[in-house]
């Protein structure tokens, strides 16, 4: 027998896009006085752990499409805040890296989001900041991806 949704104050889905609603306005106001948008800052922070990841590779990251990475990329490269080479080294996947202007920013950006972050679980203990991280974790894969994968 299939169970409907039913009170959405019961809902796990509907609290989970409730938070992460609630964390995206939180972020696009911390970062608003940068210039930078939650997709161009995680943009950064991706390229800032991860130097080299390509477009697509950057864009799965980010939780955008590849058409909206693509206009990401080319607003960050405008800035001065990113590059890549005019033609890939080997394949189709250009290599992007930040710039020195861009490890500053995403610098001032990482403490702002990590501020929203602390904010949003000021409430919870350490061993209840762990429990969410990995009850979320579990959620992702059961739906069948690797929370590693992002």
């Amino acid at each position: 027998m299939t169970q409907e949704v039913g009170d959405l104050n019961f809902s796990v889905g509907y609290a989970l896009k409730q938070a992460a609603a609630a964390l995206r306005t939180a972020m696009d106001a911390g970062l608003r006085p940068l210039g930078l948008s939650v997709p161009q800052y995680a943009c950064l922070e991706l390229l800032g752990q991860r130097p080299g990841l390509s477009a697509a590779d950057l864009a799965r990251g980010a939780f955008v499409t590849r058409q909206s990475m693509h206009a990401v990329l080319l607003g960050l490269e405008e800035r001065g805040l990113l590059e890549r080479p005019a033609v890939a080294p080997q394949g189709r996947a250009l290599p992007t890296q930040l710039t020195p202007a861009g490890r500053d920013i995403l610098s001032r950006a990482s403490r702002i989001v990590a501020a929203v972050e602390r904010r949003m679980t000021q409430s919870l203990t350490t061993e209840g900041h762990q429990r969410l991280r990995a009850d979320l974790a579990a959620c992702v894969a059961a739906l069948g991806q690797d929370p590693g994968d992002h």
